[in-house]
């Protein structure tokens, strides 16, 4: 009975949070349930009860929620919950070409899964062990780069994502589709989302806006 309770616990926090979880989140979540049900049933319900809330904190961290992605193919939307830290025109060293350079920080209890900023087809897709030394080495990247993704529109409009964090995957490889708004990866906890957007693009943010990922805008593709 008293170790119904804390699986009842651990499912209504789970079900209040009324989302899914992401992928990445299974390893941790799993290990804290198991060892949540050791703790209970060795030692009590109330000596578990630290596992079980360790448990529910992995399923809100790990949260994948859906998001309404707007009407707008030329939009190009956050690819993370965050902060605008910096807006610029850069050099971007991957594409080689001058380039409008956003920089979101992710919010550090905020969503993990990093979203598509526009619809396109994926042409290539950067790990952190390939990335040219020119890209990988430079001043710039304060947080370690974990990947990085080239989309290019059914306009011919290439934009780039990279994600830098501690850890990071991308979902998608070179060859697939994806759409805007589509979950396209996953950098737990801090990270660091930086867009190179044609240089010609209409911004739509300012430096210390809050956005959230596949529904706020951040810029606008530009065509005569």
């Amino acid at each position: 009975m008293v170790f119904l309770t804390g699986v009842r616990l651990f499912f209504y926090m789970a079900a209040n949070t009324s989302v899914a979880a992401a992928r990445e989140g299974g390893r941790y979540l799993a290990v804290a349930l198991i060892v949540a049900i050791v703790a209970q049933i060795f030692l009590g319900f109330y000596a578990a009860l630290p596992f079980w809330g360790l448990s529910a904190a992995a399923l809100y961290l790990f949260r994948d929620p859906d998001r309404k992605v707007p009407a707008a193919p030329l939009g190009v939307v956050s690819p993370v919950d965050g902060r605008v830290v910096a807006v610029e025109r850069v050099q971007d060293r991957l594409l080689e070409r001058q380039a409008l350079r956003i920089i979101i920080r992710m919010n550090g209890g905020g969503v993990y899964v990093n979203r598509s900023p526009i619809e396109g087809k994926v042409k290539k897709q950067w790990l952190a062990s390939s990335l040219p030394p020119a890209v990988a080495g430079a001043a710039e990247q304060m947080n370690l780069l974990r990947y990085a993704i080239w989309v290019r529109t059914d306009e011919d409009d290439d934009v780039l994502l990279q994600m830098h964090g501690s850890r990071g995957l991308p979902y998608v490889s070179a060859g697939s589709r994806i759409g805007q708004g589509q979950r396209c990866g996953c950098t737990p906890f801090s990270a660091t989302a930086v867009l190179f957007l044609p240089e010609q693009s209409r911004l739509e943010v300012a430096v210390g806006d809050q956005v959230v990922a596949g529904s706020d805008i951040v810029a606008t593709l530009v065509h005569d």
